[in-house]
């Protein structure tokens, strides 16, 4: 039998195939998962980066469930014409409280990493409830009835309470406060709650509830999650690359 017909050992014995390929596996996962012990090191150290607040993560998850990460990915690449459009690249450290991050690779609608702060919160309304009102040629569905969807937050303590256990580090405060933290974000009059909230979540930006509604919608709640992504991080003192526009 010659070197290059070896491999009919393999072939013909369904026994040794199968030791061979648990050998394969096993040293492929170790190839990929043992530098996982030592992502710790691999993740670029960032300040800024904060956990959601209640509303945020209130409207992450309506974000996640409507399924708009199927059009619009979180993720700017390191290439000089998608920093120009979209801003700094992505850094590992901006998802770190994600679970799961929303990165993705698919581009119906623009990349949404450094959205936050870039429209008005009536443009996102306007956005949501007819995309074709403010982007003549979107082909994004409306997202009008979420605007006439009181937001449901009763469980969001337990969800902050899970999130933790991943490794989020909400504090006990954090979780007790949530539902005045809630209401603090959607009620900016609110000097002394809007306060505390700000010390808890450095750079949360409150915003009006619709209508000045005593219970926040689930569009109120989207609106501050899209208005916080890409605003936590300086990027200028990290990389002067952020200032090539």
């Amino acid at each position: 039998m010659s070197l290059w017909n070896k491999h009919a050992i393999f072939e013909k014995n369904s026994i040794i195939l199968s030791v061979g390929i648990l050998i394969v596996v096993a040293i492929g996962g170790l190839v990929e998962i043992g530098p996982l012990f030592y992502l710790k090191n691999t993740i670029e150290t960032v300040g800024g980066v904060r956990p959601y607040t209640p509303l945020e993560l209130e409207g992450r998850d309506i974000y996640v469930r409507e399924g708009c990460y199927l059009c619009h990915s979180q993720m700017i690449r390191a290439l000089r014409d998608e920093v120009e459009r979209y801003g700094h690249y992505s850094l590992a450290a901006e998802s770190k409280y994600d679970h799961p991050f929303q990165w993705g690779s698919k581009r119906t609608g623009p990349d949404i990493a450094r959205i936050g702060g870039k429209y008005s919160d009536d443009w996102h309304r306007a956005h949501l409830n007819n995309p074709r009102a403010v982007v003549p040629d979107s082909v994004m569905p409306r997202y009008g009835f979420l605007a006439d969807s009181p937001l449901d937050y009763r469980h969001v303590r337990e969800k902050m309470k899970v999130l933790r256990v991943e490794g989020v580090p909400y504090t006990d405060e954090d979780i007790a406060q949530a539902d005045a933290d809630i209401k603090a974000q959607s009620s900016p009059d609110d000097t002394a709650a809007v306060d505390a909230l700000d010390k808890r979540y450095p750079k949360a930006v409150a915003h009006a509830a619709l209508g000045g509604a005593a219970t926040p919608t689930e569009q109120d709640a989207l609106v501050a999650y899209l208005q916080m992504l890409g605003t936590t991080v300086d990027f200028k003192l990290y990389d002067e690359k952020a200032n090539w526009r």
